[in-house]
Parts: structure tokens; C-alpha cells; sequence
């Protein structure tokens, strides 16, 4: 008997999982990823007649808090109006007993199948909208844990989006914008960051945190920041951090030391936030001096040299006009 080739496998299993839409306004069109918790489907909404995608939970006995937990995050979705954050539009539970939530469908290319042959100024420019919703999510107390280069999206038009919150938790110490402006406190006993039990690991190998990697759950936003340096590592070398890279000329003494200040083993020897990271990356766009790369005099004197080359050539030409006019003149 020939054997099943892998893709008829997940077919099949993918067939099996097939969601009971009985009874909702949706129509499955076709199977579209599998994650953590379960499957991404393609559907139609029937009412408004647009294609949306739905995140429904694998059909298996409600053990481990799953339904709770792919609720909890169509709510941090839901809370998270950013445009590098995909919207949702419903959530709920299916005739079959799954939950699932629907949320906009985005058409485009993953992270690593968008960079390819990208120059590095296209690639830097995109890791810094990469830390924008994510900088939003910090400040409102939301930990992402699963950033890797599957979970960003480049849609059709350019946006960029920060996908998969599935194992996102509320930070103890973050800080939520109240409706009057003020900013109050999270609560720590908020039901995100009780499901996971103390001692498991989630997240990615190669783009989790060594906190992160030791189960702990007490992480804050900075394992995120640990792993927003593992993306830019995986943009300028081809593989996630400890990986053979594929290519390293495009890692510059300041982009590897920014690389390494985002990977620091110890939390406080990190970038503090998204933005303190990518303030470093448009200086480095923009010629100028990089916070985490001491430079010496000489590399100084050749990134202002480097920085401002024309007008260098320019006075430099008129000095050696200058200087051919007064030889010339002596004669």
C-alpha cells in the first residue's frame, strides 16, 4: 500500500476538524493554518457578504482551559485597536461545543516570505512598524510571548500586522488607560495570566526569552522585547539567534550590538521598550550614533564622513579647485 503523502495527511485532518457552523451566519470556504489551540478557517459572512476568518478550538474535550483561553484572547483583540492588530468582529461558542472567534481576514505573505531580497532599509523600516502595535499592546498591559516571523503578516497593501495572541497574558505591573485618560493599574488575578500553569514553557524555541524558556510566568513586557531582537536577527541573518545564520553581511558592528543589547540574557540589561529599540534603528537609518554600540574616534569620523558625503564631496572639490587655481596662478 503506497503510503499518504503528508499533505493528504493534513487534509484529512483538517477535514475531520471541519467546524458545525450550523445555526451562525458564517460559511466555511476552506481551511487556512493550524495553531496552538486549533484551526484558522476561510468563511464567507453570509450577512454582510465579505470573506472573514475564523479561529475555531480543535475538537477535543474541554481540558486545560483551552476555551477559556481562546476566548480570553479574542478579547485581548478586541481590546487592542490598533491597525498592526487584526480586528475582531465575534466570538462565541459553535453548535459542536468549540469556541471560536471571527475576526478579519488578511490576504499577503508572511514575514520571511516578504523580506526576501528586501534591501536592509526595507527590512529595519518594517521591524520598526513591527514594534509599533506592540509598543500599543505594552502600554496597555498586554504581554504577546509567541512574536516570531510566522505570526507577522504584510498584507496586500503594505500593513503590517502583529498576528496570533494566543498566548498573550496581562502584565502584573502594566499600566491600562482609563476612559477619563488616566492611566490605572492591571490587576494581576486577571483571568489571562491564570491559565497558564507555573513551570510550562510556551512560546517559540529560538524567540522566547531565557525567562520566558524557564516557565516562568511571572515574564513582563521585556520577553517581548527579547524576542523582537530574535526577529531582527532572523531579518539580518536568515535564522533565529543560536541558528547557523545564512548571511551576515548585512550585520553591521551597531545592528549586531543592537541585536545583542534586545537578546541580553538579563531582562534589565535590555532595551526597556519597543521604542527605545527602534529609536536605536532610526538612528542607525539616519547616521547617526547607536546608544548600545560605543563607537571609537575613527568610526565616529567615518559615519560623519559617511553621513554627510556630499557635502564632503563638495568641499573637497572646491579645496582642490582652490588649490589648482594658486598653483596655477604662481606660474
Amino acid at each position: 500500500m503506497k503510503p499518504l503523502s503528508d499533505t493528504v495527511v493534513a487534509n484529512l485532518k483538517a477535514g475531520m476538524q471541519m467546524p458545525d457552523l450550523e445555526g451562525t451566519r458564517y460559511r466555511i470556504v476552506r481551511h487556512l493554518a493550524r495553531g496552538g489551540m486549533g484551526s484558522v478557517w476561510l468563511a464567507e459572512d453570509t450577512v454582510l457578504e465579505r470573506r472573514v476568518a475564523l479561529k475555531v478550538l480543535d475538537l477535543v474535550a474541554p481540558t486545560d482551559g483551552l476555551p477559556v483561553r481562546l476566548l480570553q484572547e479574542a478579547r485581548i483583540l478586541a481590546g487592542l485597536e490598533h491597525p498592526g492588530i487584526v480586528p475582531v468582529h465575534d466570538a462565541g461558542t459553535l453548535a459542536d461545543g468549540r469556541a471560536f472567534y471571527c475576526m478579519k481576514y488578511v490576504e499577503g505573505q508572511t514575514l520571511a516570505q516578504h523580506i526576501a531580497n528586501k534591501s536592509l532599509p526595507h527590512k529595519l523600516r518594517l521591524l520598526e512598524r513591527i514594534a509599533e502595535p506592540l509598543d500599543f499592546a505594552h502600554a496597555r498591559g498586554f504581554i504577546h510571548r509567541d512574536l516570531k516571523p510566522e505570526n507577522i503578516m504584510i498584507g496586500a497593501f503594505g500593513e503590517v500586522l502583529v498576528m496570533d495572541w494566543g498566548l498573550a497574558k496581562v502584565s502584573s505591573t502594566g499600566l491600562k488607560p482609563a476612559e477619563n485618560g488616566t492611566a490605572v493599574p492591571l490587576q494581576a488575578t486577571h483571568n489571562s495570566s491564570r491559565i497558564t500553569a507555573q513551570g510550562s514553557v510556551l512560546g517559540t524555541p529560538g524567540y522566547i526569552s531565557p525567562e520566558q524558556a524557564r516557565g516562568n510566568t511571572e515574564v513582563d513586557h521585556r520577553t517581548d522585547i527579547f524576542s523582537l531582537g530574535a526577529i531582527l536577527w532572523f531579518m539580518l541573518a536568515g535564522s533565529a539567534p543560536g541558528d547557523p545564520p545564512v548571511a551576515t553581511s548585512g550585520v553591521s558592528p551597531p545592528l549586531r550590538a543592537i541585536c545583542e543589547k534586545a537578546l541580553a540574557p538579563d531582562p534589565d540589561a535590555r532595551y526597556q521598550s519597543a521604542r527605545e529599540m527602534t529609536t536605536d534603528i532610526a538612528h542607525y537609518l539616519n547616521g547617526e550614533p547607536v546608544s548600545a554600540y560605543p563607537e571609537g574616534v575613527l568610526e565616529r569620523m567615518g559615519r560623519v564622513l559617511a553621513r554627510h558625503r556630499t557635502a564632503v564631496i563638495l568641499v573637497a572639490v572646491y579645496l582642490l579647485m582652490r588649490l589648482l587655481f594658486i598653483l596655477l596662478a604662481r606660474r
